[in-house]
């Protein structure tokens, strides 16, 4: 066997493991349900909103639309928007005296980013109000079902877990979009048995999705809450391996259709956006190199092969090449609840795309990091 084969059949063999374990999370991943008893424990939303006047609204409807919690409050806070966000939650809010609405006006303190600083405004706010019961923290470019907060809250005291991510459905409507945003639910959902994983506490084993997290209210105090996570740009990840550091137990379950998102709204902010933390999703440097060579091998050998390829190299190419694709549907199928859709068909055959788009986007992020110019919504993520 020459160097050539041996390389398409390396890289087919890490797509057909990447098909398999889709396929183990397609099977074996909780989900939301709707229906269930009613939640009668305290249960408050916590929101942080920064210049999002054009997305909070939606969200505020979505919560006050919410049925099966007798117990049911929302903080928001402001954070130091330059756009119309207070006003429009205000119009939004109308007369629910279940909202309150918060405003801060000064920078995060040295060693925080600005989203954990809101995060922890917001527990504290909370914790004025309750000391027990569930915690909740949304973005706001979620958007819920009638019954998603009841069937998250549900799914955590099932679970008997201290935290539960529900992964919500990543919307994507420009070609950016599609080619990018599965790339989220796709590198764990083809790299991790998660229903394996959440039976473990062990903290390179979390998955985590900051937009929408549950948590025990006590659970999350006696880790000390985002303070102990105050300088991370990916908190919701670094806040699990925190729990699970602790003892406690964390665990994904699937929220699609009862939630859904869309992250970025274009080319230039879809690239600003994996730009300020994809530098830091493989500890460093040395991670990313390595985790990109691995995707490169699987993902761009055997297509390859199979496009200029003859005979028996040309068969394992294209069965990498399969292998790949089955990997991105199932993985959108897991993420979705349901069948791909055509986009979804035509965004998984255009994987290698995918694949460089994530390379260049993560070069991006390195470069950025190092010269000092990470930021997000007009504030440095430079913390320290």
């Amino acid at each position: 066997m020459n160097f050539a084969t041996k390389a398409v059949t390396a890289g087919s063999a890490v797509a057909a493991f990447g098909a398999v374990a889709a396929l183990a999370n397609r099977v074996g991943l909780p989900r939301l349900r709707p229906s269930g008893d009613p939640v009668t424990e305290p249960v408050t939303v916590c929101v942080p909103a920064r210049d999002e006047a054009h997305l909070l609204p939606g969200l505020i409807a979505d919560l006050r639309a919410q049925q099966g919690i007798t117990g049911l409050r929302v903080l928001i806070l402001d954070d130091g928007s330059t756009d119309d966000t207070t006003a429009a939650a205000h119009a939004a809010i109308g007369d629910d005296d279940r909202f309150r609405l918060a405003h801060n006006d000064t920078d995060p303190a040295p060693g925080w980013t600005g989203k954990t600083a809101a995060c922890a405004r917001l527990a504290a706010l909370a914790a004025d109000l309750i000391d027990a019961g569930v915690l909740v923290f949304l973005d706001a470019d979620v958007r819920l079902a009638p019954s998603a907060l009841a069937a998250a809250v549900r799914a955590l005291r099932s679970a008997r877990a201290d935290l539960i991510c529900p992964w919500p459905r990543q919307r994507a409507e420009s070609p950016a979009e599609w080619l990018v945003q599965p790339l989220l639910c796709w590198s764990w959902a083809s790299t991790l048995p998660v229903a394996l994983a959440d039976r473990t506490r062990r903290p390179s084993m979390a998955v985590a999705c900051g937009q929408f997290l549950v948590f025990d209210a006590a659970a999350y105090r006696a880790v000390g809450g985002h303070a102990a996570v105050a300088d991370s740009v990916t908190e919701d990840l670094a806040i699990a391996r925190v729990l699970r550091r602790g003892g406690r137990r964390t665990a994904l379950v699937a929220a699609g259709p009862l939630a859904h998102t869309r992250m970025y709204r274009d080319a230039g902010e879809l690239t600003e956006g994996y730009t300020r933390w994809l530098w830091s999703a493989y500890g460093g440097p040395a991670g990313s190199l390595a985790v990109g060579s691995i995707a490169a091998l699987a993902f761009w050998v055997p297509p390859l092969a199979a496009l200029c390829g003859r005979g028996r190299l040309r068969r394992i190419g294209v069965l990498g090449y399969g292998a790949a694709v089955t990997g991105r549907l199932l993985a959108r199928s897991t993420e979705t609840g349901g069948p791909p859709g055509r986009a979804d068909v035509v965004a998984a055959l255009a994987h290698p795309l995918s694949v460089a788009a994530y390379l260049a986007l993560s070069a991006r992020s390195h470069r950025a990091h190092r010269a000092g110019r990470l930021h997000w919504k007009d504030r440095s993520l430079e913390v320290g």
